[in-house]
């Protein structure tokens, strides 16, 4: 097999985290072998990498209704002054410049570093033209915050009709999987239920992931403990009914409560962990990468080589329906089908046969080939996925493979299968190293 080039963005990677977060170093040596292991199958190109999947920046998102709760959080969290840009998903990341800057969508979507990277081609696959609107949906904000150090914020669109709900779906999806924490902010809830119908199903969804705050904001007026507790277990009936059971509870009042600098003091104890979010949220990435050949790409392929052999055996079956019908034809008109029996020229009739079969039954394997492709590349889209499911159809298009009754892609191989295996074994190590990080294992320690 070939050897892969390293990608720039692993090496990149690999020296940040050299010293910073080992764990990471090493997972984007795995993300590189993993790299390898697809690019031998197929699915990606040399100069791809499935480490673009996930968001290397811890990431916070906050969600919120029609109130100006949100946008006055993050101008007051921030100590900024940021004008919100209701209708777009946007990303506010850090810079050593006095002046914030805004850019395009397209900004985000070309660089690998960044959430939404390669998010033109989700779009695209539910939007009915097939012009680029990334613009429409996304930007980029710079600001000189130093709450914003080594992570990014990630401000979602206020609720609005008019944005193509399917587009918004996949948006919001997609960033509540790539956060390490989801701040949404309990005005949502109070939008009408059509509205609020996808991100209430995405919560639901995740709620289990431990990455949801539920900011309710009085920050008009001071409240005591007694009623900030009244207010959360009121918000917990509520969202109980939406079918939400799980995620922290925070009430925001008047500054001048020490309840405020409570509620703040557990925003930011949640903030300071983010980084180990992002360490668990990359290792699950990868873990979920490595699973998908198995899960996901093989059966998917696999299901379509069926297809693809039931269709060059019967092309073939009626090509030698047409010879034995010709052969019928013979026999009644000059009595040849007894030659056949013949022991020279029944061996030799047998070996024509046989070599005039063979070239078409491979001829009939190319031409049916190149409608599988065809239909590997639509389910490719369909799934929104970024490997190329024709590509490992085609690695398993080889002389033998199509002559047996091989129905296994090259990617159930016993090779493939040990890397496959050495792979999630290096990830279960990483984690244990993570979670090594907050206990001691050691069945000698004998501390107290």
């Amino acid at each position: 097999m070939a050897e892969k080039t390293v990608s720039k963005h692993l090496i990149n990677l690999e020296k940040n985290f050299s010293a910073a977060n080992p764990i990471l170093q090493k997972a984007s040596q795995s993300f590189h072998q993993l790299d390898q292991l697809e690019y031998d199958l197929g699915l990606i190109d040399d100069d791809e990498t499935t480490a673009t999947k996930s968001s290397w920046w811890p990431i916070v998102s906050l969600i919120g209704g029609f109130s100006t709760a949100k946008s006055e959080f993050i101008n007051r969290y921030l100590d900024t002054s940021l004008h919100s840009s209701n209708h777009k998903f946007t990303v506010l990341q850090y810079t050593p410049q006095a002046t914030n800057a805004t850019l395009p969508g397209s900004a985000l979507d070309a660089d690998h570093r960044l959430p939404f990277f390669q998010v033109s081609q989700k779009i695209q696959s539910v939007e009915s033209t097939e012009e680029n609107h990334v613009n429409a949906y996304l930007e980029l904000k710079t600001v000189n915050s130093e709450r914003l150090k080594g992570k990014l914020f990630v401000d979602t669109p206020v609720l609005n009709a008019s944005i193509d709900p399917a587009v918004q779906s996949i948006l919001n999806q997609h960033i509540l999987d790539m956060s390490d924490l989801v701040l949404v902010f309990t005005d949502l809830f109070e939008a009408p239920p059509e509205l609020i119908e996808e991100s209430v199903k995405e919560i639901v969804l995740k709620q289990d992931t431990n990455k949801f705050i539920f900011v309710v904001d009085h920050s008009e007026i001071s409240l005591d403990i007694k009623k900030t507790n009244e207010i959360i277990a009121s918000w917990q009936r509520r969202l109980a009914e939406l079918g939400i059971h799980t995620g922290q509870f925070i009430v925001l009042s008047d500054n001048s409560n020490s309840a405020t600098d409570s509620a703040l003091l557990e925003i930011e104890q949640r903030l300071a962990n983010i980084e180990n979010d992002r360490s668990y949220r990359v290792l699950y990435s990868l873990e979920k990468s490595i699973r998908d050949i198995n899960d996901i790409y093989t059966p998917e392929v696999e299901e379509q080589i069926l297809t693809w052999k039931d269709r060059i055996n019967m092309s073939t079956l009626i090509i030698l329906g047409f010879i034995v019908t010709l052969m019928l034809f013979a026999e009644i008109s000059m009595g040849i089908v007894q030659i056949l029996f013949d022991p020279i020229i029944g061996p030799v009739f047998l070996l024509i046969l046989i070599a005039f079969l063979t070239p078409l039954h491979l001829m009939m394997a190319k031409v049916h080939a190149k409608f599988i492709i065809k239909n590997l590349k639509k389910r490719q889209k369909k799934l929104l996925l970024t490997e190329n499911l024709a590509g490992l159809f085609e690695k398993s298009l080889t002389f033998w493979r199509i002559l047996l009754p091989i129905n296994e892609s090259v990617a159930k191989n016993k090779k493939t299968r040990l890397k496959i295996h050495k792979l999630l074994e290096n990830c279960k190590d990483m984690v244990q190293e993570l979670n090594d990080q907050f206990s001691n294992y050691s069945p000698h320690d004998t501390s107290e």
